[in-house]
């Protein structure tokens, strides 16, 4: 099987999860992308759900493929999220947010019900830390955080450089604003 293939599948197993009527947490990442197509599959043969994306991409994607889309603020419980992660351990600890969505999925997560995370096995690692830890922060006194997280991992004995994501000479700008 290819790499899209695994998670093509990955997504199907979730998909089985999915009841008639549920309110649903959709992800973002590319595993989520091929969730939302079969999920829109479902839809299209009469599969009645309400789904709240986690990214303006992910929203996209379901304004397109025809799967019906709420907020948080309109639908603030969710029986279910389904989303990606880039890395899971053997412990099933995970990271998550590398694509710009970090704060919309936690809180999308924390209101649902249940949470499924779906990954192909090239996101499995012996341990966590081939992809840098996404931490979104606000604008506003974006120095001293930086102090702050370099301190709380000092503590922790954990070690590297904590960096501003750039794209191109700007710094990266999440979903929600933030860097």
């Amino acid at each position: 099987m290819d790499a899209r293939q695994l998670k093509v599948e990955a997504a199907r197993a979730a998909l089985a999860h999915v009841g008639d009527g549920m309110r649903l947490g959709i992800g973002t990442g590319t595993t989520a992308e091929e969730f939302v197509r079969l999920l829109a599959e479902k839809v299209a043969t009469g599969l009645k759900v309400i789904g709240v994306p986690t990214s303006e991409r992910t929203a996209a994607l379901c304004r397109e493929l025809g799967v019906p889309l709420s907020t948080l603020d309109e639908t603030p419980e969710l029986d279910l999220t389904v989303d990606g992660a880039d890395e899971v351990d053997p412990d099933l600890t995970l990271i998550k947010g590398g694509g710009g969505a970090l704060l919309r999925e936690k809180i999308v997560a924390a209101a649902s019900g249940r949470m499924i995370v779906i990954a192909d096995k090239s996101k499995m690692v012996g341990t966590l830390g081939r992809f840098p830890l996404p931490i979104e922060v606000n604008k506003f006194g974006l120095r001293a955080t930086e102090i702050a997280i370099s301190a709380a991992a000092a503590k922790l004995g954990l070690s590297g450089p904590v960096t501003l994501r750039m794209t191109g000479s700007q710094p990266f700008v999440t979903d929600g604003g933030h860097f």
